[in-house]
């Protein structure tokens, strides 16, 4: 497993569907692409289907390898392996980050998940992904605010480390 996606930062779209990976992100696509050399595009994947998801997905090679080898480990015409590929396959967009750091979002992706003007990157360990900026304040004001609802005022998240979340 190679190096992780750390922090969030946002970035221009121009019309054309470009925008900026963050620098941080570039090196650790670069490394988890095993075709990958300096001077190439290093590749990814962007996972866009689930009706569900407002956001895009966005996988490593590596990380996609790693959840391929999983759908074919199931039994072929099973509905989790028919339901996974065609998420994972289907809906899916391979693309290459260009030679000045940027990704080009067909419009179709962009109109998913409602992207304008501007993207907000936020890492998720061997993934990142990639929102209207107002959608993921939105979810994510009402996710935190369910979680504290559920909490004690005195919880510390640093418990589930150790999987002591019950004491």
């Amino acid at each position: 497993m190679s190096r992780r996606f750390r922090g969030e930062s946002h970035h221009k779209v121009d019309a054309k569907g470009r925008v900026s990976i963050p620098a941080s992100f570039r090196r650790v696509i670069e490394a988890a692409d095993p075709n990958w050399t300096s001077g190439d595009a290093p590749e990814l994947v962007i996972v866009y289907g689930d009706h569900r998801r407002n956001y895009l997905e966005c996988y490593t090679m590596e990380a996609i390898n790693e959840v391929d080898d999983k759908i074919d480990a199931l039994p072929r015409g099973s509905m989790e392996r028919k339901m996974l590929q065609r998420l994972f396959h289907g809906q899916s967009f391979p693309t290459s980050v260009d030679e000045t750091g940027r990704l080009v979002l067909p419009a179709k992706l962009r109109q998913k998940i409602g992207l304008d003007k501007e993207a907000f990157f936020i890492a998720a360990g061997d993934t990142f992904q990639i929102w209207q900026p107002e959608t993921y304040d939105a979810e994510e004001n009402a996710r935190t605010e369910a979680w504290l609802d559920e909490l004690p005022d005195d919880f510390d998240p640093l418990v589930f480390l150790d999987g002591k979340q019950g004491e």
